[in-house]
């Protein structure tokens, strides 16, 4: 009995590791699915040092790997549950709901641009709606409250929980199987000779 506990508790840790489908990414991904590194980006769209990831990091983390084909890099979404961030859950599911149609980077683009102000009136739908024509704004808004779209944001938190995520933003970067939390940011030169290291293995 002890030995299958063991094999079941090897195959949760290794859910992580796994790329995802397309289909369970819904428009959340970017670059060669095939690339070398898998960075898995965990981020809660009221955190601010997020948004100083999506804004000041992350173009150069798409330019050097996603873009050169080094990095298959996918969005996950990980509110936190706590008051200060109580508008997190669905602006994640707004974010997932404009994935479904394609438009998930021009969303999380305008959230984290805009964080302030649908932080303080929980007015989400109403923040990404400049960046979206009618037509768009109506199929987020059926989409945003659908079980699935729902469920799709609780499957990344379940599986950031799975890889013990404590705390956003975290790259969770897997290369050959093996998966590493990464969670400083401020120095990008570092989380770039961390991912060049891996690449010269």
């Amino acid at each position: 009995m002890n030995k299958l506990k063991a094999i079941a508790l090897v195959a949760v840790m290794l859910l992580p590791t796994m790329a995802a489908t397309p289909e369970q990414e819904k428009g959340k991904a970017m670059g060669n699915p095939a690339a070398p590194l898998l960075l898995e980006l965990y981020s809660d769209f009221m955190c601010p040092a997020c948004k100083h990831l999506h804004q000041v990091v992350l173009p150069s983390i798409v330019q050097d790997y996603v873009k050169s084909g080094k990095a298959y890099l996918v969005f996950r979404e990980f509110p936190l549950n706590i008051p200060a961030h109580k508008y997190s859950r669905q602006a994640a599911a707004v974010a997932v709901a404009a994935g479904r149609i394609g438009k998930y980077q021009v969303v999380s683009d305008t959230l984290f641009r805009d964080q302030a102000g649908w932080g303080d009136s929980g007015k989400v739908l109403e923040a990404v709606s400049p960046v979206l024509a009618p037509a768009e704004q109506k199929k987020i808004q059926a989409l945003m409250n659908d079980p699935t779209v729902l469920a799709d944001v609780q499957a990344d938190v379940d599986r950031g929980m799975v890889s013990r995520i404590n705390q956003t933003p975290t790259i969770i970067v897997t290369y050959k199987l093996r998966q590493q939390p990464w969670t400083q940011f401020q120095d990008y030169s570092l989380f770039r000779g961390y991912l060049d290291g891996l690449l010269k293995k």
